[in-house]
């Protein structure tokens, strides 16, 4: 007798339908758009002989010759490609497998374009991190600008890292009338222990260690090709690209160089040709409300990033399907957090992998009703087959089921024994706006902080203050101008170290800004991406020093202690310091001005989507002060 249909939980259910209901307008729209495309003759079909000639002008001839027949479809790979990122440097050899591989079951591929790839480790806590987030949108319509030659049949997406991944789904999705797989580098082999990196980036802050040593670590740490151990986002993509049905099973945390990775690399290249020939698993369907709201699930159950609190925003819209940060915090209230890794624990995604890895936790999550089983992926109908792991037997690619029990339940827990019940991402909201903060990795006793504020410009206003003593207190830290319109959005990773130091000295400190955190934001209290953002008239665009601020993760309160009447009488201030220009800032301009606010996904292309312009924002006390604040 086949196994019972595990029943969907109520909670998750109704967040669905809310977002089916939502977007029922966007979606059909998209569909339809994806309808007419499909509908269309395949490209080889539609180009004329000279189009198609100069399309396989370069290729070798027996590619041409496969190519001049007109029957055998042609795989487009896009790529993010450079040697800079050690996540994207083993892409340098992906496509000729990929050729090798199609070539095998008669069929073309192509590099039919490339896309920029930031590395935020190097751009972190300089200008250059400024354009990070707006290179997401540079990537979609790159994506679009390779794809646009229209001589496809199926598309892989070669990418891992923060920006990159979002920003390939989002390009890719402008030609969901095609199946797209994304094929993954993996991960680099462990370094040195995260905590021992933790506490010499700590000790450096304090001036405790010299340049030399923090430097030391950090090659100890990021050491060879592949991608960052810790679980930030890069990582998180790559999870999400599994649960979301868009890898093979169990590709995400293989390591590169390897006869496996290979071997997935080819076998994904040929189940695009195969999908290609049926005509099945468009990556349109793929992508549904379902499968979104099985990322979302997945990624709380994991302690994922939250850049994912506005990328996956985008990603959705970039399907017709709208989703927000309330969507987020009801499913969070509800989904176990199955894993302790980097920064929500000591361990790395090597150990994850190796405890059972993604494909235990999408067992966990289906069996215990966390996320829809009766989704399309493009392995066929239905989930199931993201329980399985790959290996390699006599040099051949074969599957089995995935663990059942995990290997070591301080990394990885069973959805009947989790670490905790929710999932950690929670929705602050108040007369400061909205925001969002994870607390997985913050211990209890830290996530109510009630302290005077301490205003700042920049990040490097917070740092010279911390380097100077004048933050040993308690205190919460207002980081303004920090948002898309202002400045692009950075992270501002750098002031994790400070404010962790601060913490351990004992002293009540939190974070509050329209700016946004690493993936590896860790263990002190942070409410991010605030809404509206300071250069947008928000509320922290008038707060001074001394004004008490309540940061409540456990009520969902981000609160100033004042009458909204006497803040809004006050000056607003402005940003003192021109960050429009310099470290190739200047070309973004059109990007600032057009940027839809950080729970509408922070993005350009979809800014004018159904929902868009400035964000209903409902304060427990005051529902209208949002109108007087951008007014004013």
């Amino acid at each position: 007798m086949a196994a019972a249909k595990p029943k969907i939980h109520p909670v998750v259910a109704g967040v669905t339908a809310r977002i089916v209901d939502r977007s029922r307008a966007t979606r059909a729209d998209y569909l339809r758009r994806m309808d007419a495309a499909g509908s269309a003759e395949v490209g080889r079909a539609k180009l004329s002989c000279a189009n198609w000639a100069h399309a396989f002008a370069g290729a070798p001839i027996k590619d041409k010759l496969t190519a001049m027949s007109g029957t055998q479809p042609n795989l487009g790979v896009v790529t993010a490609y450079n040697d800079m990122l050690s996540a994207h440097q083993p892409f340098e050899r992906f496509p000729e497998v990929i050729r090798d591989a199609v070539r095998e079951v008669g069929a073309t591929a192509q590099v039919a374009g490339g896309t920029p790839a930031m590395c935020d480790g190097v751009t972190q806590g300089r200008p250059g991190m400024e354009l990070s987030l707006f290179s997401r949108d540079v990537i979609a319509m790159s994506t679009g600008i390779g794809l646009t030659h229209d001589a496809f049949d199926a598309v892989m997406c070669l990418g891992v890292c923060d920006k990159i991944v979002p920003g390939l789904f989002m390009g890719a999705l402008a030609f969901g009338h095609l199946p797209v797989i994304f094929a993954p580098a993996g991960p680099m082999p462990s370094g040195i222990p995260n905590a021992e990196k933790a506490l010499v980036r700590a000790e450096y802050a304090q001036g405790k260690v010299d340049r030399a040593t923090l430097l030391e670590t950090e090659i100890a740490s990021y050491h060879s090709p592949g991608t960052c151990t810790f679980y930030g986002t890069a990582n998180s993509n790559q999870m999400m690209m599994e649960v979301m049905g868009l890898h093979l099973p169990s590709t995400a945390f293989v390591h590169p160089e390897t006869g496996l990775r290979d071997a997935l690399t080819a076998a994904a290249a040929q189940r695009a040709v195969e999908l290609a020939r049926t005509g099945k698993g468009r990556m349109a369907d793929v992508i549904n409300e379902k499968a979104i709201v099985n990322g979302i699930v997945a990624l709380l159950a994991t302690g994922g990033s939250t850049n994912h609190a506005i990328h996956l925003v985008a990603m959705a819209r970039a399907a017709g399907v709208i989703i927000d940060w309330t969507d987020m915090d009801q499913l969070s209230s509800v989904t176990p957090l199955l894993t302790r890794i980097y920064p929500n624990g000591t361990a790395d995604v090597n150990a994850f992998q190796a405890a059972g890895g993604v494909a235990f936790v999408v067992r966990e999550l289906a069996r215990s009703g966390h996320i829809h089983s009766d989704v399309t992926t493009v392995m066929g109908k239905g989930i199931a087959a993201y329980f399985q792991e790959p290996l390699l037997i006599d040099g051949k690619l074969v599957w089995r089921d995935g663990l059942t029990e995990s290997l070591d339940t301080t990394i990885l827990r069973p959805a009947s024994d989790p670490f905790d019940h929710e999932g950690g991402l929670r929705l602050l909201q108040g007369n400061l706006g909205r925001a969002v903060i994870k607390v997985s990795a913050v211990k209890p006793e830290h996530r109510i902080v009630e302290a005077p504020a301490r205003v700042f410009d920049s990040q490097e206003g917070f740092l010279a203050a911390f380097k100077a003593g004048e933050l040993d207190h308690d205190g919460i830290a207002v980081v303004r101008f920090q948002g898309p319109r202002a400045n692009g959005m950075p992270e501002l990773h750098s002031l994790s170290p400070g404010l962790g130091v601060l913490q351990d000295r004992g002293f009540r400190v939190a974070l509050v800004t329209d700016g946004r955190m690493s993936g590896a934001s860790g263990k002190t209290p942070a409410a991010i991406h605030v809404t509206p953002e300071a250069l947008d008239g928000g509320p922290l665009a008038y707060v001074r020093d001394g004004d008490v601020i309540r940061v409540d993760a456990e009520t969902g309160e981000l609160h100033i202690r004042i009458e909204m009447h006497e803040l809004m009488a006050r000056k607003r201030a402005r940003p003192t310091e021109s960050q429009d220009w310099g470290y190739g800032r200047e070309l973004f301009g059109a990007f600032r001005a057009g940027v839809s606010p950080a729970e509408q996904g922070a993005s350009v292309c979809f800014s004018g989507l159904h929902g868009g312009g400035k964000p209903e924002i409902r304060d427990v006390s005051d529902p209208n002060w949002v109108n007087a604040a951008v007014d004013a």
